[in-house]
């Protein structure tokens, strides 16, 4: 745990648990529906795995968490203690929406984007079978710079490298752009008028494809600055 800031103050006893680096992001994932070692990894792509164990092993202790041996992987869930710190992580995340909007250049990632919003495909609006959306970020170094989303019966799956099927619609713009439109910064519309995403495929799947890619559950969040675009 954090150092002990020496009050009995219930905010302070919390805080010895909960300020250390990562801790509530960690927390995050789980809510979010991540149960194994890697999957969580995924939902915090900078955290190395050393620090990933270290602060699951913490929240273990502390009773947030819990671990258990399904087969040959290792499950982790919120325990009862967990859920209770649901509510309190939605709030930062509106607040964040809120009043902290600006976002540095270090804070664009490809990878957590994809990540997110694999999560929040609506799986009834798009057609049956296989669906491939192929994302292109002209800004971003060349390793990262294009994605896939292969949505199938069997779920959602996110790839860095061709899949090989068939796409069905392409994004292309700068990355802060689709970031923007994900956390309801920017809508599709705005993006598509001002040339910042085009999209290529047939005239259905571009107009079909807001509808697809649900935006981040805190998208809604009013903000007190008017949103450009």
């Amino acid at each position: 745990m954090s150092s002990h800031y020496g009050q009995f103050c219930p905010v302070a006893k919390a805080m010895e648990l909960l300020d250390e680096r990562w801790t509530l992001l960690v927390v995050r994932e789980l809510m979010m529906g991540s149960r194994h070692f890697n999957a969580l990894r995924r939902g915090v792509p900078r955290m190395s795995p050393a620090l990933l164990s270290k602060r699951l092993q913490t929240l273990v202790r502390a009773g947030v968490v819990e671990r258990w041996d399904d087969g040959n992987r290792v499950t982790y869930q919120l325990t009862e203690a967990g859920k209770e710190l649901e509510p309190i992580v939605e709030a930062l995340g509106r607040w964040g929406t809120r009043w902290i909007p600006e976002l540095g250049d270090e804070d664009l990632d490809p990878h957590l984007l994809l990540w997110g919003m694999h999560r929040n495909v609506d799986l009834e609006a798009v057609p049956d079978g296989r669906t491939v959306i192929r994302f292109l970020f002209p800004d971003v170094p060349a390793p990262s710079r294009r994605w896939w989303l292969v949505i199938s019966a069997d779920g959602v799956d996110i790839c860095d490298e061709d899949p090989g099927f068939p796409e069905r619609v392409g994004v292309e713009g700068s990355l802060r752009t689709l970031i923007r439109i994900w956390r309801g910064d920017l809508d599709w519309a705005a993006a598509l008028r001002s040339g910042t995403l085009t999209l290529d495929g047939t005239a259905q799947a571009q107009r079909a494809l807001p509808r697809w890619l649900k935006l981040s559950p805190l998208a809604g969040t009013p903000r007190p600055y008017a949103a450009a675009g």
